[in-house]
């Protein structure tokens, strides 16, 4: 049974950059049957930011300090949680325990280490009337979409070879600096990259068996210093997965690399043919092996649906759609991203940390059993 005329109520913990992108997604989407009502941020500016940004839209919000507040206010029925990465865990056990039951949607990473994700998982498991989707919303990103459709309708035969590249700018300067150290964000190939490690499970339909990577903070913030300490992010990294199905994974990360003409280049290679996706270009290629480089086609890719492009070319946007979508449709269907989505691409991104410490190959079965 659908539920589409009642208007679903959303509150916002974490006002900083990415919780005020996701106002704006909502405040675009009002017209879907929708009302932020909300926020719950410590930071006095970002308390600010957010009201500025709602009077922007003539829409007033309950301003709260403390997450905990929000949620006992009963104000809403669906949070959205964009705190920092640390905060995750602590934050989504308040709401998953909480007497009254509140729809989640959590940016990624899901949590900063695999024991803290299996214990969200383990206790999410034990309130069924709620959903839990977690923010990978690449996925979304229309040239990101049509190569997914491309490759599930079997264009380019059986994958085998999955290459990530995104080169792109530093990291952005966050509340007190908390992105600029492992332990807060469980370090950049947990933080940034369980995007791309996501994209990878998706394309090859499988699940990853161990993990090489090479990596090093080589250019950003060396010159930083921030409570007498130096930031340990590292700035570039090539990673190497491997998967069940006999296919591979590749990354090829580069955050010192603001002279690109694309931020990320996916190419996906199968016994019958490639497929390629190039953004912010907005353009998919696909060529058969049997047609030869002359028989590549080139697509533009969009989605008319998109109202507002925000800073993710629209996935955010088709993100909130599809999610709300699954809470108005009462479990009649799937959370695009299940909490276990968000739980392996932490796994792949920890064990590619750990690669890099050990220097050698790591199994995802021996971080999944670190505890």
């Amino acid at each position: 049974m659908r539920s589409e005329t009642r208007t679903v109520s959303y509150g916002v913990i974490g006002a900083g950059m990415m919780g005020r992108e996701h106002l704006l997604n909502l405040f675009h989407l009002r017209s879907h049957g929708i009302s932020v009502v909300c926020i719950a941020d410590p930071y006095l500016p970002s308390q600010h930011h957010a009201l500025q940004l709602a009077q922007s839209f003539h829409c007033s919000l309950k301003v709260f300090s403390r997450h905990q507040e929000l949620l006992d206010s009963g104000l809403c029925d669906v949070v959205v949680l964009s705190t920092p990465n640390m905060t995750h865990y602590e934050i989504l056990m308040d709401i998953i325990n909480h007497r009254k039951p509140h729809h989640i949607l959590v940016e990624k990473p899901l949590c900063t280490t695999i024991a803290d994700c299996k214990k969200v998982v383990e206790a999410a498991r034990r309130r069924s009337e709620i959903f839990v989707q977690v923010g990978l919303e690449y996925r979304y990103m229309p040239p990101i979409a049509k190569l997914i459709e491309i490759v599930k309708a079997g264009k380019v035969g059986q994958v085998k070879m999955v290459a990530i590249r995104e080169h792109r700018f530093p990291f952005l300067v966050k509340v007190n600096n908390w992105n600029r150290f492992n332990v807060n964000s469980g370090g950049t190939l947990v933080e940034k990259c369980c995007h791309f490690f996501d994209l990878m499970r998706l394309f090859t339909s499988a699940n990853p068996i161990r993990v090489m990577a090479s990596g090093a903070m080589n250019v950003n913030h060396k010159d930083e210093i921030y409570d007498g300490m130096v930031p340990d992010i590292i700035d570039n990294s090539f990673v190497i997965v491997e998967f069940d199905n006999g296919s591979r994974g590749m990354l090829d990360l580069c955050m010192f690399a603001e002279g690109s003409k694309n931020e990320q280049e996916i190419s996906v290679v199968g016994d019958m043919g490639k497929g390629e996706a190039f953004i912010p270009e907005n353009v998919v290629r696909l060529g058969a092996r049997v047609d030869g480089r002359d028989g590549v086609q080139t697509l533009k890719a969009e989605d008319k649906r998109i109202e507002y492009e925000g800073l993710h070319h629209g996935s955010s946007y088709l993100e909130h759609i599809h999610f709300l979508s699954a809470i108005r449709d009462l479990g009649s269907s799937d959370l695009a991203v299940s909490l276990e989505d968000g739980l392996v691409a932490v796994a792949i991104g920890v064990a590619a940390q750990l690669s890099i410490e050990k220097g050698r190959f790591v199994t995802i079965q021996e971080v999944m059993d670190e505890l």
